[in-house]
């Protein structure tokens, strides 16, 4: 007798600004949303506050999709995003001075934009990866395809270009016809993998955006933090580990016992949660530090020393060296290379 084994569905949430452009799609097309859906659509007034369970996305979009008959509805409405689709957090990132800037808002503020499985990010030589694993679940092919289509949208409404990947990842399985997502994001697109990941080249992250707005981007900010510490606690342990460690680094080098005092938990708890990860603290702590340093990096306006106070380093040659360390290159070199990718 054959043991049936049925998936978990899949855990988080997305803000109703997002799922409202599946209500305005579907009303372009002469279609009743609300009756079709069975659910009324958000209010207008709501500026994301409302959380949607990504299973019931998940649901939304599979009973849009069989009655357009379109089984790559994902592709086609991520297409439309616009920032007003994601709320305050949309004109957070249009006011952001560079894509690289934008990314650095993605990340602390992702619970706003999508809170399913968390976005991290990493440099792998010349290139930025972004991967999305699978511990909250798998939400499955429309609401994955959907998501990266509209992120890249997002970056097209921002940069005024269009941002054509190295590759791209989906942990699901393959559609019938691949042709459609070679055709769509320009480059490879690969299924059945072990995370969704988009790979692109790391110089894109020096691309001015067309409205950056310092003033405005502060104002905004807050209200995003506000909105930020509205939402309940999230259960992704590592997330605020993360989040503890970028915050604090500024004010010097944050030992394991400071970042456990801010999460309210011992020093031994820490440490035994994110041993039970295959996370070690310092590691961990290195990782942030260099990821900032290359936001910071990306921002032609940030002088060197004013970058090494960020991060909590008390002279710039201290944070030269850590720089090497990581990357191989001094701060200036690097920045070189991401301001003018062809010199050379």
């Amino acid at each position: 007798m054959h043991q049936t084994i049925v998936e978990q569905p899949p855990r988080g949430v997305v803000p109703s600004t997002y799922v409202r452009l599946l209500y305005e799609y579907l009303e372009k097309r002469g279609v009743a949303a609300a009756a079709l859906l069975g659910v009324a659509a958000p209010e207008a007034a709501d500026r994301g506050s409302l959380r949607y369970p990504v299973a019931a996305w998940r649901a939304l979009l599979q009973r849009a999709a069989e009655h357009l008959h379109d089984p790559l509805l994902g592709l086609h409405l991520g297409q439309t995003i616009t920032p007003a689709h994601f709320g305050v957090m949309g004109y957070v990132l249009l006011a952001c001075p560079n894509l690289g800037a934008a990314l650095a808002r993605t990340l602390q503020y992702q619970r706003l934009l999508y809170d399913v499985n968390p976005m991290r990010s990493s440099v792998e030589g010349s290139e930025l990866l972004l991967e999305w694993g699978v511990d909250q679940g798998r939400p499955g092919a429309l609401v994955d395809e959907c998501a990266i289509t509209a992120l890249l949208q997002l970056t097209h409404n921002a940069t005024g270009r269009r941002i054509v990947a190295t590759e791209i990842r989906f942990v699901n399985p393959a559609p019938a016809d691949i042709q459609p997502y070679r055709d769509w994001f320009g480059c490879p697109v690969l299924f059945d993998q072990p995370e969704t990941s988009i790979r692109f080249p790391q110089a894109l992250l020096a691309l001015p955006l067309r409205q950056p707005d310092t003033v405005l981007l502060n104002v905004l900010e807050r209200q995003a933090d506000d909105l930020l510490a509205q939402l309940p606690p999230s259960d992704d342990f590592e997330q605020a580990v993360r989040r503890c460690i970028a915050r604090l680094v500024r004010e010097g080098q944050p030992e394991l016992e400071l970042v456990a005092n801010e999460l309210h938990v011992s020093a031994r708890t820490l440490h035994r949660r994110l041993a039970a990860a295959g996370i070690n603290f310092r590691e961990l702590r290195e990782s942030i530090r260099q990821r900032l340093a290359e936001d910071y990096l990306a921002d032609p306006r940030l002088q060197l020393a004013e970058i090494a106070q960020l991060l909590g380093y008390s002279e710039q040659s201290a944070f030269t060296r850590a720089f090497r360390r990581w990357s191989g290159q001094a701060p200036y070199a690097y920045r070189l290379s991401l301001l003018n990718p062809t010199a050379g």
